[in-house]
């Protein structure tokens, strides 16, 4: 069975930072471009980062360049999400995907399966 494992959220002070993964299980990263969404309440999936396959180029939000940074370890078939300088707006279920990219937008791939359960990432005081 395709599917991620994603974890590492939790509850943080602004200005505070946490790392997420993403495990891989079924299947090798490698060869696909993953990329982070986040889904606060009542609102849709919105991309956050992702990473390509081909070269490792990374691409972000503008709401949170310059704060995260996405990374790959193939060897541990796993992708991260170091999350700095959080703010509240933050808040939201944080997930991953296989995406497609198209110049420097992406979107989760429609052919690989659905939404895994997330990891909670809450910004508050």
């Amino acid at each position: 069975q395709l599917q991620f494992v994603e974890s590492g959220g939790g509850l943080v002070q602004p200005g505070g930072s946490l790392r997420l993964s993403c495990a891989a299980s079924g299947f090798t990263l490698d060869y696909y471009h993953i990329g982070w969404f986040r889904q606060a309440p009542g609102k849709e999936h919105e991309g956050v980062s992702c990473i390509s396959s081909i070269d490792g180029t990374t691409y972000y939000a503008d709401s949170v360049k310059g704060r995260f940074t996405i990374s790959r370890d193939n060897a541990k078939n796993t992708v991260y999400l170091q999350m700095n300088s959080l703010k509240p707006e933050d808040t939201a279920v944080y997930y991953c995907a296989t995406v497609v990219l198209y110049g420097s937008s992406w979107r989760k791939r429609a052919d690989f399966g659905s939404w895994g359960q997330g990891t909670q990432v809450t910004v508050s005081s």
